[in-house]
């Protein structure tokens, strides 16, 4: 079965992949270096073991002599010290090569990772973000740190092999020669079929991880659905499609391995068999026979890790493929090369001008319509209106998480796109609706708004946020490990989580996306009171669904489908804007019912 020339300009294709891994081994040229010398060192010991195992017959069985056996014994074991030595050498070296490339790639993708724009996650799964981050660098790893130690191992044997041979005996080498392809076709046939299975039972194995670690963070809605049984009957069935295509790929695998021991030894049967008439009528030693089935063996093996190397090189091409894809990706939100300096003597700290905006995720449905805003600094200013009317968008134009098709937005009076991304991003301070803590301790989640802060900082923080009484009643306090996502604390103490870490950072300007909602009504005093006092002389943007906790706003904007349709204070929308009644009305009315 020939290969086309497609097949082959692919497969030189993929392979070209991996040379740009090449500039992460290049810090290492010392490393590389001496698993070379030992990689040489170990193959040249490989091959005059074949000449030991000729000398020990002949000098030492045949010729009867135990003074010359002896000597043949330890020079026999003086390279197997030393072939030992040198393998350690070669397999220590190799691996630590492959783990350290397979660090530094790894960061090299996560810092890359870290700073792309947000619409990029919106269009690339997470589940296979991470993929690349573990299974793709841990197979690079494999190859760099093993595999292709194996092959230029292997390239050596096989050369130096066929060589010993010729110098052995030139008969019995053509008919090693001529056997080789009848081994090779084989492993190359069923070598492709157990990669692609190989591939298909890595994917099987990826849905199953994907479909379990859905089920789990969504745990409570599984179990509140009572959906147990159907869950497990679910995950049942994804791990019985994987177990049938890992069967599939064993038993084409254990064919592969039978074949090849059974052709292999056949072959060697028929040179013994061969040689031996030939040790029989004279024509060449005992010794000369077992030098011959040593490299024999020595070559076969080193066909057969060769084309084994071969398949892996090709997966790995793959992965370096995709690795290479995400750190050529160009983030959409970049810093200027010469940034703007911010001076802080305008009276308004934030305008948007004509700005227009489409989530690229829904490129035909405006989020934000000819919005025009200015926002005085040290002001409190509240966005109300109706679920979807563009208030959280305002918030990530604000933190330039993306940029407006259309118009600009104006940070003390520069356009943010001419600014330090950092430096716009510090100056602000947010808290979510929905509040995301990590799997980490109290003292993380709120030393994130300000990693430098002291304890009693943090605490003090914490005490604003009328979050210290709670968090003193944890297990180990504020060293208490908050699980996953922040599971072992209520909505509310999250919330009160989050704004001790706005408070902590101190920003020029906070927003708060519902910063209460979670609260119940005693914490939402308490914390309403903490971010007045937070509130003082900083510009405060508030989004509110519940238009009580903003009557005293010093500006109102009220939005609708993505439009600012009225703004004033609470008074002057009462009188000029319907829709403001309308909500003020459905509202008050509830309270009262209620």
């Amino acid at each position: 079965m020939s290969s086309s020339p497609t097949d082959k300009t692919s497969a030189t294709q993929s392979f070209t992949s991996l040379l740009p891994i090449l500039a992460f081994i290049k810090p290492y040229k010392l490393m590389v270096c001496y698993a070379l010398l030992a990689l040489l060192v170990t193959a040249a010991v490989n091959l005059s073991l074949g000449q030991g195992v000729k000398f020990v017959i002949d000098n030492g069985f045949i010729a009867g002599s135990e003074s010359q056996l002896q000597s043949a014994i330890i020079v026999l074991v003086m390279l197997i010290a030393l072939l030992a030595i040198g393998t350690f050498s070669r397999f220590y070296l190799m691996s630590w090569l492959g783990e350290r490339v397979s660090a530094d790639i790894r960061k090299a993708v996560f810092n890359q990772v870290i700073k792309l724009h947000p619409s990029y996650f919106e269009e690339n799964r997470s589940g296979e973000i991470m993929s690349r981050l573990t299974t793709d660098t841990t197979l690079l790893q494999s190859i760099i740190g093993s595999s292709l130690s194996l092959a230029l191992r292997s390239v050596l044997m096989l050369i130096g092999g066929l060589i010993m041979l010729l110098v052995t005996n030139i008969n019995l080498t053509l008919w090693v020669v001529a056997s080789v392809p009848f081994i090779l076709v084989p492993i190359l046939i069923y070598g492709k079929k157990v990669r692609l299975l190989a591939a298909s039972s890595q994917d099987a194995i990826a849905d199953i991880g994907t479909y379990a670690g859905e089920i789990i963070q969504n745990i409570k809605v599984v179990q509140s659905y009572t959906h147990e049984e159907t869950e497990q009957a679910s995950f049942a069935n994804e791990v019985e499609n994987a177990f049938s295509v890992a069967k599939n790929r064993i038993k084409q695998r254990s064919l592969l391995i039978a074949i090849v021991i059974f052709l292999t030894f056949g072959a060697i049967s028929i040179m013994l068999w061969i040689g031996g008439m030939d040790v029989l009528n004279g024509k060449m030693t005992g010794g000369e026979l077992g030098a011959f089935v040593f490299y024999a063996i020595m070559v076969a093996m080193s066909v057969a890790t060769i084309s084994e190397v071969y398949g892996e090189l090709q997966r790995a091409a793959g992965s370096a493929t995709r690795l290479l894809e995400l750190l050529e990706v160009t983030s959409k939100i970049q810093s200027p090369e010469v940034p703007k300096q911010i001076i802080n003597d305008h009276v308004n700290i934030i305008e948007f001008k004509n700005v227009d905006f489409y989530y690229p995720s829904r490129p035909n449905t405006a989020a934000l319509k000819a919005i025009n805003l200015k926002i005085p600094k040290g002001k409190v200013i509240a966005l109300v209106g109706p679920s979807g009317a563009g208030k959280t968008t305002l918030f990530e134009l604000l933190q330039r998480f993306y940029d407006p098709q259309r118009g600009e937005v104006l940070f003390n009076n520069i356009n943010i796109n001419e600014l330090e991304l950092n430096e716009v991003r510090k100056r602000m301070g947010m808290v979510p609706q929905h509040p995301v803590l990590f799997s980490s301790d109290v003292w993380h989640n709120i030393r994130y708004g300000d990693p430098t802060a002291s304890d009693e900082a943090v605490i003090k923080a914490a005490k604003l946020a009328h979050a210290h009484e709670f968090i003193e009643q944890l297990p180990e306090g504020y060293s208490s490990f908050l699980g996953e996502q922040g599971v072992r604390l209520s909505g509310g103490q999250k919330q009160r989580v989050a704004l001790a870490r706005a408070i902590l950072k101190d920003p020029e300007v906070l927003l708060l996306d519902e910063a209460t909602s979670a609260l119940d009504a005693e914490s939402e005093h308490h914390v309403q009171a903490a971010l007045e006092e937070l509130m003082l002389n900083r510009t405060t943007l508030i989004i509110a669904h519940r238009l009580s906790t903003v009557i005293n706003a010093d500006l109102i904007l009220l939005m609708d489908k993505g439009e600012v349709i009225a703004q004033g204070t609470h008074n002057e929308l009462m009188h000029k804007s319907a829709l403001y009644q309308r909500l003020c009305e459905l509202q008050f009315d509830n309270v009262a019912a209620g």
